[in-house]
């Protein structure tokens, strides 16, 4: 393979799926079931194969990604755990103590995933009923205490939605000054709170015009604001050796996926949801099957049942690596993949695309050692 060198040092994350996993979509046919026994196999592979870290989800039904990241954090030595801050379920001093706590526990490997948006449903079922724009008001002052508490200070606030006195932290992070913000948000107001607070802003896989327009827009919010933000991106791969093969994969994917179950889904992001982002997904592919590559080697298939990010990069080794490249150029730093089932796509990835991408698996580094530990020995006999 010939190497194909990223424009800008590529960090490149996985995903635990903490609320299940399988071969196929929309059915329980050759599903997994999230056990953490498989959440550790995934960890464990994805640390040795040269991932910098895991995302783990949030909401309704995952299991819960700060426990889950405590307990892997013990199981690995060099994955940092990308895990959900959530304005409004929890206090944000609370919160702080969880992340000095969970920084310390893992050695400085903890970032932290600002959640403001979602279902207002499930939203309801943690007991908040604020509308969109609210949410992110409230996010904003959320995240003002975190920071002030994470950094030593010690905290009077009296605020639209928060009032604390006294507030403090006696432990100081691992990291200073205090563990990453990343978040993601397509509204005016996700924006405009990411250029205000936050250290990256991610956005789901969309086709690179749509990408080149949003980070412009949050590009030129942060700068009025004298800030400077990285930039990533969350997507999903199918790569495989051949593109007949990525190809044959992706249908495999969601040959159970009725028509029943995408005018379902179909009603719940753009009647249910109040996202912006997950509208954007879901009219990438309209709820047509038909409709699903919507630019080279970029096919919405996930997004017609599953929420949050719905498009995935299809195809072989060399045509995935060149369509980073492009995201690449246009200011993405980061990719937070993931795939069905996640440990084999882990092992796809990283066997397949990252020798194009210039990343080396722990698993090459140790075979260059032993090989030179090897050839020090013969001399030595020698």
């Amino acid at each position: 393979m010939t190497s194909i060198a990223p424009r800008a040092p590529l960090n490149f994350f996985w995903f635990i799926p903490t609320h299940g996993d399988g071969a196929y979509l929309g059915t329980e046919k050759r599903a997994r079931r999230p056990e953490f026994r498989y959440f550790k196999q995934i960890a464990t592979a994805v640390d040795e194969l040269g991932f910098e870290g895991v995302l783990l989800p949030t909401g309704q039904s995952c299991e819960d990604s700060w426990i889950t990241a405590a307990g892997l954090a013990t199981l690995t030595e060099r994955l940092k755990f990308l895990v959900a801050l959530r304005p409004g379920v929890t206090s944000p001093a609370f919160a702080a103590r969880q992340t000095v706590a969970l920084d310390r526990l893992s050695g400085g490997r903890l970032l932290l995933n600002v959640v403001v948006g979602g279902n207002p449903k499930e939203l309801a079922g943690d007991g908040i009923f604020l509308s969109h724009d609210e949410r992110y008001r409230q996010g904003r002052e959320f995240l003002e205490i975190w920071t002030r508490l994470v950094t030593g200070e010690t905290v009077d606030f009296d605020g639209e939605h928060y009032k604390l006195q006294g507030a403090r932290i006696d432990f100081p992070p691992a990291q200073t000054p205090r563990p990453p913000l990343y978040f993601g948000g397509s509204s005016e107001a996700g924006q405009d709170l990411a250029a205000d607070a936050v250290d990256l802003y991610l956005t789901w896989a969309e086709p690179l015009a749509d990408v080149a327009q949003k980070l412009d827009s949050v590009r030129r919010k942060a700068a009025a604001r004298g800030r400077k933000l990285r930039f990533g991106m969350r997507l999903h791969f199918i790569v495989r050796e051949t593109e007949e093969e990525a190809w044959r994969a992706a249908e495999r994917l969601i040959a159970h996926v009725t028509e029943e179950q995408i005018e379902h889904a179909w009603r719940r992001f753009t009647q249910e949801m109040d996202s912006v982002g997950q509208r954007r997904q879901a009219e990438l592919h309209g709820g047509r099957r038909d409709k699903l590559l919507i630019a080279p080697n970029l096919w919405a298939g996930v997004g017609l049942v599953r929420t949050g990010v719905g498009a995935a990069l299809v195809g072989t080794p060399e045509q995935i690596a060149e369509r980073l490249r492009e995201y690449q150029a246009l200011g993405i730093e980061t990719i937070v993949g993931s795939g069905y089932p996640h440990l084999e796509e882990a092992y796809h990835v990283a066997e397949l695309l990252f020798p194009l991408l210039g990343i080396e698996t722990r698993r090459q580094g140790l075979r260059e050692a032993i090989a030179n530990e090897f050839s020090v020995g013969l001399a030595r006999q020698a």
